[in-house]
């Protein structure tokens, strides 16, 4: 198992808490016409984050993922690869759980910085923060 986070475009998620997590349960169908490796598909909003992101979490996939013969060589790289699947709307994280304090403190304060919202997808009733520090109830 994994610790999963999410940022998502502001503009598009709904504002009730029981909306957005039959919004978030829509979007993890994962049913958009791409291949969600590719951060092109994303607000510019999500494509800051993410580029900002990837420099301490870099990503097990596409065109930013690390070259192979640095795997095995630096622990640290490999602690902190992460899983990321892009949508056009919402950026999906799947961390290791070795690296979860660090990865909710840089991914909510990025998506803070980044003008994106932010979800702990991990925790049982996960905070939903919208990038102003209000929470979605």
């Amino acid at each position: 198992m994994s610790y999963d986070l999410m940022v998502f475009e502001k503009t598009k998620a709904p504002a009730s808490k029981k909306e957005f997590m039959a919004w978030y349960e829509k979007q993890a169908e994962w049913g958009e016409e791409h291949d969600y490796e590719t951060i092109g598909v994303s607000s510019s909003a999500l494509q800051n984050w993410f580029m900002e992101m990837k420099e301490t979490f870099p990503p097990m996939n596409g065109e930013y993922a690390p070259a192979s013969e640095l795997l095995g060589e630096d622990e640290n790289l490999e602690s902190h690869m992460t899983d990321y699947s892009i949508g056009r709307d919402v950026i999906y994280a799947a961390f290791s759980w070795s690296v979860a304090d660090e990865a909710y403190a840089l991914m909510r304060g990025l998506a803070q910085k980044h003008s994106v919202g932010f979800f702990d997808v991990s925790a049982d009733d996960g905070d939903i923060i919208l990038p102003d520090g209000t929470m979605i109830v």
